[in-house]
């Protein structure tokens, strides 16, 4: 399925969802480029496109510093308007270090929570329940089955728990471009409602089939890696913006990397890591302003490949 096609679907889809708003009274986002600024469940809940996620950078440990360093971070990012924050057991301290900034902050109310389960317990409540304790929330927002390990036994797990209001959503997650076919066959036998996976601008595989699957089956996708865990930051950090960055609006290589994760129009977050608050700035400022369409992405691309 094209791109174009895809910005199709899009259209529509905005264009039915606005249809339901009014007849329902819910709350419909303002749109900006080719998709929506926020993600619009049918319960009236908005999830902005720019996430936080804390793979090795929230893993600090018991250093009472650093930890009040990630908090830095996470109140930055509530105050931009942050909400979606993603972590996992396997994540080292990452889990407990969110829960340190929740409770300095204050702000749960603020928080959409996702994290996965990743163990080789056939239930793996357990685990859940210790996960949520570290973030100190009444519930997860969101839990996925961290690189499928478990898979079938854990969605019926989380399947459970949304049927019995202990969680609101089930999701699936690889990473690095492993375990796609997968996670094909998941979304298309499984009730999910999100998948996570890796997606930027030099890994794109899953624009072959598994974002035209997303969008096809309703699924929300949350996309991993944004900078492929910095390196690619590193790699541009010294090469120029390309001289028409301004027009989406985009003032350092961050805004370029992230905005074209997230106007793609099956892409429902990207969740960029970080340890320092200057960063959180330059990420979030992606969430706002012009978006490049089909035919900026291309150019996009092209001149990155080209560095």
């Amino acid at each position: 399925m094209s791109e174009q096609h895809l910005h199709a679907i899009d259209l529509r889809r905005r264009r039915l969802l606005g249809a339901a708003a009014v007849a329902t009274g819910l709350w419909m986002c303002p749109l900006r480029g080719p998709r929506a600024e926020l993600l619009v469940h049918t319960t009236g809940e908005i999830v902005p496109p720019i996430g936080l996620g804390s793979w090795i950078t929230f893993n600090v440990g018991d250093d009472a510093e650093l930890r009040d360093d990630c908090a830095a971070v996470i109140g930055e990012f509530f105050a931009l308007g942050g909400r979606l924050i993603d972590s996992s057991p396997m994540y080292g301290s990452s889990q407990a270090v969110i829960g340190h900034a929740l409770r300095k902050l204050d702000r749960q109310r603020d928080l959409f929570a996702a994290d996965k389960v990743w163990t080789g317990d056939r239930d793996g409540r357990t685990q859940i329940e210790q996960s949520r304790r570290h973030w100190s929330v009444p519930r997860f927002d969101l839990l996925q089955v961290h690189n499928l390990l478990g898979v079938e036994h854990h969605l019926a797990t989380l399947r459970e728990m949304k049927q019995s209001g202990q969680l609101r959503y089930v999701g699936i997650t690889t990473s690095e471009g492993r375990r796609h076919d997968e996670i094909e066959r998941l979304l298309k036998n499984e009730p999910l409602d999100f998948v996570q996976f890796t997606y930027n601008i030099l890994d794109r595989e899953v624009e072959q089939r598994l974002l035209p699957l997303a969008t096809e089956r309703g699924v929300r996708v949350i996309c991993n890696r944004p900078f492929r865990q910095g390196i690619l930051i590193d790699a541009l950090r010294n090469k120029p913006l390309p001289p028409w960055a301004g027009e989406i609006d985009c003032t350092n290589w961050a805004q370029f990397l992230l905005k074209f994760i997230i106007s793609h129009p099956a892409v429902t977050c990207a969740i960029p890591a970080t340890s320092q608050v200057a960063h959180v700035r330059e990420n979030m400022g992606a969430a706002h302003g012009r978006m490049p369409d089909a035919a900026m992405r291309q150019r996009m691309i092209a001149y990155v490949e080209a560095l």
